[in-house]
């Protein structure tokens, strides 16, 4: 009898969730879905596929755009993407990421006086990747030449009417922007006036960013003309970005301004093809990129949470909320210390950390009664039948941080106090949480876009772009912002030896594209912007819909949880701006007081927000019906279109 009124609790449970009413109408399409961070952006995508692009020309067509508007990104950042070939039945990755420049070391940055690489500027840059990342990919899975692709981006570049957020995130950040001249010249319209920057509305015209455009198209119509096949007319204007006059004009006005980029950086960088990281959760097979992102912590958690009965807990129930928290902590603690660019690392530790007995040993260690302050990296290199060669880095991490607060060798911080704060808003990016500490929660949220395109014929798409965020440095006359991403390197092995920075080596960056496929089938396409919180709302996304019967907008929408208790990988010039923060917690404002005392006692630090569900863009393949779902959450303008 329990046993039946268990089971018709469950059904009520997940009618009511099929019933939840959303802010955002879901979208459907039969023929294609386009979702992205801004509604010209989703439009171009649109654009596209209405001209007969597949789901890639779409994309590229998206990410353009999303550059153009510096919708927390530019030219000159980095491409992470995941595309389902439905010719081959596999998940592809795509590695775009840019490199730290020659003479990037960690002495370099030390004797400057930093504990990181920089936030802004020119020291701060990678070599750019976006445009190399969109020609790869447009060459080898698209259909559309270059010039179709970027026809609407190009338009853009010509004149836009600037968004609110983007016009207000420049007025704001002009006092960086005038350190540059190239940035203050396209950027500050008004100077002189009480508000230099454009203002919501204004047609904001990008002349050198055009002229940068218009070269690539131009090297790829020439080598059309001489009978180049179109991959290779694609890869000429590749070429003229990374080799001809465009890279030295990039060159040139980086290294005026102080970067450390070189032609030679700009030559040998390429984008890279590669095997995608994967667990199966419950039947599903999950997809990230390799652990030069921070991908393969959703991963970990999965095989953690395995271990739980998450259906019976009840969705944000306490115990839900602390086993999620303690799961997020242990895969976090593994990715601080762990994740890198495998390139660069002999004893890569991936398949230790993905392997299922590992994650069994890991669920083992939560305690349920009450926060782990001290929660460390695992050993996963026995799960090998190797020995870990880093044990000593792991005892040298106590003295990073402040030795008083008891911890054992290889964990963290002593407590924060965590209370009501005022909203930050990053890079033209509202996020509804109060914190005391607006700088580190915007350093922990910081933004940037995903791009979502899946067509009719099966190609599935997934992008998480990023780099050349406001205030961007640009380069010279190219109109390209350089890439911010060189902050996500370490300067000291005990934080992480896999993640030292090195010339021609990649940061272990936020960036995370997700996708998950069913039977063989692609199932679900996600990606959300937001920093170290990433992959925290990615998973919550994705079990929302597998564990609780959520419809893809429902679960865009819905209340997560956020932890702090991880080193941060973008902002601060100390460690102490990094450092975690033991069981602070950031929960919805509808979480019940009930809920909140039981946390509280357990050892939580509790702050709360009005939206927690982090920008999560989502397309859903609907098997049953042969249609497309799009979601797109409720957080900011991110906006998507099916037909």
């Amino acid at each position: 009898m329990r046993r039946l009124l268990f089971m018709l609790l469950l059904l009520a449970v997940y009618t009511g969730m099929h019933a939840q009413q959303t802010q955002k109408p879901p979208l459907h399409g039969k023929n294609w879905m386009a979702v992205t961070g801004k509604p010209l952006a989703a439009t171009a995508g649109a654009m596209i596929f209405q001209r007969g692009g597949n789901a890639v020309d779409a994309a590229c067509a998206m990410l353009a755009a999303t550059c153009t508007m510096w919708d927390v990104l530019s030219w000159g950042g980095e491409t992470q993407a995941l595309i389902y070939n439905p010719k081959t039945g596999k998940v592809i990755a795509i590695n775009a990421l840019g490199v730290a420049p020659t003479g990037a070391t960690p002495a370099f940055f030390k004797n400057k006086g930093y504990d990181f690489p920089p936030e802004y500027g020119p020291l701060a840059a990678v070599t750019p990747g976006t445009p190399g990342g969109i020609c790869y990919m447009l060459s080898e899975y698209g259909t559309l030449s270059l010039k179709e692709v970027l026809a609407p981006a190009m338009e853009m570049a010509a004149g836009y009417p600037m968004e609110a957020q983007t016009a207000n995130s420049l007025e704001r950040n002009k006092a960086y922007l005038k350190q540059w001249p190239y940035s203050k010249a396209i950027f500050l319209t008004h100077p002189g006036e009480k508000r230099e920057a454009p203002e919501a509305g204004e047609i904001f015209v990008q002349k050198d960013l055009l002229a940068t455009l218009t070269k690539m198209v131009e090297a790829e119509q020439e080598a059309l003309k001489k009978h180049k096949s179109r991959k290779e007319a694609i890869m000429a204007a590749y070429n003229r970005f990374y080799k001809g006059d465009i890279a030295k004009e990039f060159v040139r006005g980086c290294q005026e301004q102080g970067g450390l980029i070189t032609l030679e950086d700009l030559a040998n960088w390429k984008p890279v093809e590669e095997e995608p990281l994967h667990v199966n959760y419950r039947g599903i097979e999950v997809y990230k990129l390799q652990e030069w992102t921070q991908g393969p912590a959703l991963l970990q958690s999965l095989n953690i949470l395995e271990n739980f009965n998450l259906k019976e807990m009840g969705y944000n129930s306490t115990s839900y909320i602390h086993t999620l928290y303690q799961t997020m902590n242990l895969a976090f603690a593994d990715r601080d210390f762990y994740y890198g660019d495998p390139k660069f690392n002999n004893d890569r530790a991936i398949k230790g950390l993905l392997n299922k007995e590992y994650a069994k040993a890991r669920a083992q260690q939560i305690n349920t009664a009450h926060n782990d302050v001290d929660a460390g990296p695992g050993d996963p290199y026995p799960y090998m039948g190797k020995t870990n060669p880093y044990l000593h880095f792991l005892e040298e991490r106590s003295s990073l941080t402040d030795t008083t607060s008891g911890r054992k060798p290889g964990g963290f911080v002593p407590k924060h106090d965590a209370t009501t704060f005022s909203p930050p808003i990053n890079n033209g990016h509202m996020y509804a949480a109060n914190t005391t500490d607006s700088a580190y929660m915007d350093r922990l949220w910081r933004g940037t876009t995903s791009v979502e395109a899946a067509d009719k014929d099966g190609w599935v798409v997934s992008i998480t772009p990023s780099g050349g965020w406001i205030p961007a440095c640009i380069a010279g006359k190219t109109g390209v912002g350089m890439s911010q991403r060189l902050q996500s390197f370490v300067l000291d092995s005990a934080i992480s030896p896999f993640n030292v920075i090195a010339p021609g080596k990649r940061p272990r960056v936020t960036l995370t594209p997700s996708m998950a496929l069913k039977d063989g089938k692609p199932f679900l396409s996600f990606a959300v912007q937001g920093g170290d919180t990433q992959d925290q709302n990615l998973l919550q996304f994705f079990l929302n819909v597998v564990e609780f019967g959520m419809t893809v907008q429902q679960a865009t929408e819905a209340a997560n949880i956020n932890s702090n208790q991880l080193w941060l990988s973008l902002g601060g010039t100390t460690i102490k701006d990094r450092e975690p923060r033991p069981g602070s917690i950031l929960l919805n404002n509808n979480t019940p007081e009930k809920t909140r005392m039981a946390l509280e006692q357990m050892g939580y630090h509790l702050s709360f927000g009005e939206r927690t569900s982090g920008p999560v863009n989502a397309i859903f393949m609907d098997r049953v019906h042969g249609s497309l779902w799009g979601g797109s959450s409720n957080h900011g303008e991110d906006y998507g279109i099916g037909w």
